[in-house]
Parts: structure tokens; C-alpha cells; sequence
């Protein structure tokens, strides 16, 4: 039975209604325009031949991606396991160990990382990671994918921290206090307890850092070298999303070469699009 509302709620619920059919407007438009844009390209220059050709050569009209892709994802895959160790216990310590000062203190520098822009990421890794990582293993050029996966996994860790700990904050208390009365202790029971019944934020928020690791650009394009290699952890690399930025600029309008990066953009969307179906699948099996 429907409740009876009032002109205020009514209006409201209108307002609240119309921002949930924007967003769902807004996702169907960018697919729809993603689509649109780099089906085409793949259709002339072929499916296999461009998931699976190791050269990008606009001027020759050789069009493969899979040096992109597979950076892309050793490239992300790298962050993560960085990154989803670290953030996750910090968000346990921060919601389960801390006092409050060092938890605000703490909390404060992970707000302003995730406000850092991504260029003085990139900026900062260049003059001082690169050049570190060129010593250190003795290499010509350290604009390479490590320097990428070690500024990917330093870009990551707001999302994953904030997101695991407001996850791990709204755990109910009852279920800490009942396994410690079974015997567990502290320990045992946030590792047990707590982040299971967490994990359907902490997936979010693992999904959210695949999605920022997946997207960025700025930051890579400058600690990774944009060479067109195939993905080497001491090679200069280029990803998905570096591809694009550093060529639309000059790809003619209406040219394969324009198209063709359409269609990595598709590819990388619908990378992320696969990552949360993923994520979500598993989360629900753990509910059941």
C-alpha cells in the first residue's frame, strides 16, 4: 500500500528520484557513446587483430593493443597487491586499534592524499622515484612499470582506506563482543569477524581502487616512459589510458587512427564494467 505524502515529501522524492534516473542516464550514455564511437575501429581493423597485435604503428595503419592491455593489468594487478594489504589493515587499525589522536592524525593524511592532484603524483615520482629506481637497479631510464605500480599503489590507498574503515566502523558491536566471549581474541576476532563482515564494503572499496588504478593517466604517463613495449617490470610501458592521452591530441578527425582510440577506450571501460560484476558476484555468494 502506498503511503500518502505530503506536497514537501512529494517534491522531494521527485528530486531524489530524478538524480538516481541522472545517474543511471549518465552510465547508459557513456556506454551508449563509447559504443558508438569504437565499435567501428574494431570492426575494420578486426577483433582478434586488435586485442591481440603487439604493434601500434598509426602510421602503417597497425593497430594492436595487447602491449597495452597486458601493462594495463600487470600494471593494476601490481597496485593492488600493494596497495589492498596495506590499505586494508590500515583501515583496521585506524577503526579497531587507534586512539583517537593518532586515528584523526591518521585520518588527516589519508584525506590529503586522496586530495593530492594526480599530476604532483606524477611530478613528484618523476624527480625523485624515477631517478631512485634508475640507481638502484642500475637501468638507463627509470621510467618504467614498477615506478608506475609503485605510484599506482600510493594513488589507491585513500580509496581503500577510507572506504574499508567506514565498512569496518559500522560492524555491530555484538558480534565483536559475542566471539570474544566465545573465547577469540582481539586479534583473532577482527581478522575473523570483523572484516567479514565488512566485506562487502571492503569489496567497494577495491573496486573503487581497481577503477583509479585502471583510469589514471597523467600520473603513469610520467613515470612509465609511454614506449610501446610489451609490459616488463624494469621496461618503459604504455597503458591503456596513457595511449589515449598522449595521441588524441594529434589524431585526425574522422581517422582510423581517432577511432582506434575510441575503441581502447571501450576496451577500458569495459575492463572496469567487468571488474565490478566480478567483485559483486563474489560478494553476493558470501552473503548467501
Amino acid at each position: 500500500m502506498k503511503k500518502n505524502l505530503n506536497p514537501v515529501e512529494e517534491f522531494f522524492h521527485g528530486i531524489f528520484l530524478l538524480c538516481g534516473l541522472l545517474s543511471v542516464a549518465f552510465v547508459v550514455g557513456i556506454t551508449a557513446y563509447l559504443i558508438i564511437s569504437g565499435a567501428p575501429a574494431i570492426a575494420q581493423i578486426g577483433f582478434v587483430e586488435f586485442m591481440t597485435g603487439q604493434l601500434w604503428n598509426p602510421n602503417s595503419d597497425q593497430y594492436g593493443i595487447l602491449p597495452f592491455i597486458l601493462t594495463s593489468v600487470y600494471g593494476t594487478l601490481g597496485a593492488m597487491v600493494v596497495g589492498i594489504p596495506l590499505g586494508i589493515l590500515t583501515a583496521l587499525y585506524l577503526s579497531k586499534f587507534s586512539g583517537k589522536r593518532s586515528s584523526r592524525l591518521i585520518r588527516s593524511a589519508v584525506e590529503l592524499l586522496a586530495g593530492i592532484p594526480s599530476v604532483v603524483y606524477g611530478l613528484v615520482g618523476m624527480i625523485v622515484l624515477v631517478p631512485a629506481i634508475q640507481q638502484i637497479f642500475n637501468l638507463s631510464s627509470g621510467a618504467t612499470l614498477l615506478a608506475a605500480i609503485v605510484v599506482l599503489s600510493i594513488m589507491i590507498l585513500p580509496y581503500i582506506v577510507n572506504v574499508s574503515a567506514t565498512a569496518l566502523d559500522a560492524v555491530p558491536k555484538e558480534y565483536e563482543e559475542g566471539s570474544l566471549a566465545l573465547g577469540a581474541t582481539e586479534t583473532e576476532t577482527y581478522f575473523k569477524v570483523s572484516i567479514h563482515a565488512a566485506r562487502s564494503g571492503i569489496a567497494t572499496a577495491i573496486v573503487q581502487g581497481v577503477g583509479r588504478a585502471l583510469g589514471e593517466a597523467m600520473a603513469i604517463i610520467m613515470v612509465a616512459g609511454n614506449v610501446a613495449n610489451m609490459p616488463g617490470l624494469f621496461e618503459s610501458v604504455r597503458f591503456l589510458t596513457t595511449a589515449i592521452v598522449s595521441e588524441m591530441s594529434y589524431a585526425s578527425y574522422g581517422s582510423l587512427h581517432r577511432d582506434a582510440l575510441f575503441s581502447i577506450g571501450l576496451v577500458l571501460f569495459a575492463f572496469i564494467v567487468l571488474v565490478n560484476i566480478i567483485l559483486n558476484l563474489i560478494a553476493r555468494r558470501e552473503d548467501k
